[in-house]
């Protein structure tokens, strides 16, 4: 399987492609703050993103329309198993026990937390 891993930059880049679905260079780079990265910049992101099969692009003349070839919600969630799997040995269990202890939540965010469980196990 190809390394489908975002660094920052490639993370901050797809967000875009996420949300605009269909883009173009131009609007990639209207997309982002000042000071804007250079055009060489956005095109070797967007090879390392092809390359990892993440993104795709329509040709029109000599203009590239780039797609996600993966939805948002699909890459968040092989991420979070694969953080899951290293880290906490495949253990769900083990992972909602660091994040509960750890994480700071209120005894709100904890019930809303059990309630989201529950209805898990309702479901199932």
């Amino acid at each position: 399987m190809k390394e489908t891993k975002l660094t920052d930059s490639e993370k901050n880049l797809m967000e875009i492609i996420w949300a605009k679905e269909k883009v173009f260079m131009k609007d990639i780079l209207e997309a982002y703050p000042d000071p804007k990265p250079a055009t060489t910049t956005i095109a070797t992101l967007l090879k390392r993103m092809q390359n990892k099969d993440l993104v795709g692009y329509t040709l029109y003349g000599n203009s590239r329309e780039y797609y996600p070839k993966v939805a948002k919600g699909e890459y968040f969630k092989e991420e979070m198993s694969s953080m899951i799997d290293r880290f906490f040995n495949s253990s769900v269990t083990q992972f909602a026990s660091f994040f509960t202890s750890n994480a700071k939540l209120s005894q709100k965010q904890l019930k809303e937390l059990r309630e989201i469980i529950d209805r898990q196990i309702d479901d199932k």
